[in-house]
């Protein structure tokens, strides 16, 4: 029960390693406030928590928009009390298009979401953490955020500034409780990428090449997150954390 008495948040919990987070926060012993844009993913994943005997609730909201960041965060204080753990999971893909294939209304919607959301939920959540005197933030970058052709010419500088972002809020939360890190996955397999996968010759002979052979399943990420949550992993500061299989080795 690593995070036993812990209350946690985590965005794009509907599906994906957001939901595989979910499921393993509760079974370490945590409450969780399951935030998602679709919150009918969002509540059938909580129900599944509560009908497991663990505490939960779904709540609707688009993490690139400040009132509803701070919406949803408010709506998991007023049901739990605090927030001890947040995790900034909710990202999209640009289906590694290159610049001149992006428009500039996607280029802002996935800055928006996986960039922007950071900040906007991170300071939501903030100022209670640093009046405790303690608090933990998870960061979703990629191995994109080290090398080129994890994704493309927008999701790439998003998961870079991802990692920078982490670090600065290290440097300066660190001192007053906060611990922040980065999760930077390389391929994983989840219904938003399972055919994106499937129809790219590049991608699937990058995971042929890699060490492990494969993509990650979700809740292989979910498993370094819990550590991350927990009170094990609190000389861990500012760190970008590389689960790729190996694919970054060469």
């Amino acid at each position: 029960m690593l995070l036993k008495n812990k209350v946690a948040l985590i965005t794009g919990a509907g599906s994906g390693m957001g939901k595989a987070q979910a499921v393993e926060y509760s079974n370490e012993g945590a409450k969780v406030i399951l935030a998602d844009i679709n919150l009918e993913g969002a509540e059938k994943t909580a129900q599944q928590l509560r009908d497991n005997g663990g505490e939960a609730v779904a709540v609707k909201g688009n993490v690139a928009k400040k009132a509803e960041a701070e919406d949803m965060v408010n709506k998991g204080l007023e049901h739990f009390g605090h927030i001890d753990i947040l995790s900034n999971t909710a990202g999209i893909l640009d289906n590694y298009k290159p610049s001149l294939e992006i428009e500039e209304d996607e280029w802002d919607q996935i800055m928006g979401v996986n960039l922007k959301g950071a900040y906007l939920m991170t300071n939501a959540v903030l100022p209670q953490m640093i009046e405790k005197g303690k608090g933990t933030v998870i960061n979703f970058a990629s191995i994109a955020g080290f090398v080129a052709g994890g994704g493309g010419a927008v999701y790439t500088p998003t998961k870079h500034g991802i990692i920078g972002y982490t670090k600065q809020l290290s440097f300066d939360y660190g001192k007053k409780g906060i611990k922040a890190n980065a999760i930077c996955p390389g391929a994983v397999e989840t219904a938003m990428t399972k055919e994106i996968f499937e129809e790219n010759e590049a991608i699937q002979d990058l995971l042929s090449d890699t060490p492990a052979g494969r993509a990650a399943k979700p809740e292989e990420i979910a498993y370094l997150s819990v550590f991350l949550a927990s009170d094990k992993s609190d000389f861990i500061h500012g760190a970008p954390i590389k689960i790729d299989g190996g694919w970054t080795v060469k």
